[in-house]
């Protein structure tokens, strides 16, 4: 018996299927890892991890389909405002093929940091992303100190705490 699947359970079938596909022969980027250099254009300027050497990198992958991001924006904000003059540039990365599904999504989640856009998701498959939202904070060194997959609202203490230990002057 062939059964339709509705839009919401196909795009989750073919991000698994892409998922699983990508990460043949891809090394995925783990917890004590350099990151190598990347660049990928912003919603304003391009970013390149070179520039922002000896600053702390909060790199967030997102999508405009992925509900989970929808709760991950307030709490990027409200770090930003916390972090504001430390030594830290957060950056959100969408992933989406089309720019404005991305500038929808941010019109009901605006951006308090800044942004950038990989529509050949270049970025996450250099990384072999595996669940959106993903987090990794890079040391000013360019280490992988701490990733996080997913995003709940339990979360949010978890992740402040790891940031304000973690970032200092």
């Amino acid at each position: 018996m062939f059964v339709f699947l509705n839009h919401w359970r196909l795009r989750f079938y073919l991000i698994g299927v892409f998922c699983v596909l990508s990460s043949w022969g891809a090394q995925a980027v783990e917890l004590g890892d350099n990151v190598s250099d990347f660049e990928i254009s912003g919603f304003s300027q391009a970013q390149s991890l070179s520039d922002l050497k000896g600053k702390w990198i909060y790199l967030d992958f997102w999508a405009s389909w992925c509900v989970p991001c929808r709760q991950s924006f307030p709490f990027m904000n409200d770090m930003q405002a916390k972090l504001q003059g430390k030594n830290i540039q957060i950056i959100a990365v969408n992933v989406d093929v089309k720019k404005n599904d991305a500038e929808r999504f941010l019109i009901q989640n605006p951006a308090q940091f800044a942004l950038s856009f990989d529509p050949k998701g270049e970025l996450p498959r250099k990384m072999n992303l595996k669940s959106m939202p993903t987090s990794y904070l890079i040391n000013p060194q360019g280490r992988v100190v701490f990733i996080h997959a997913g995003f709940r609202t339990e979360d949010k203490r978890l992740l402040e705490n790891k940031l304000l230990a973690e970032v200092k002057d």
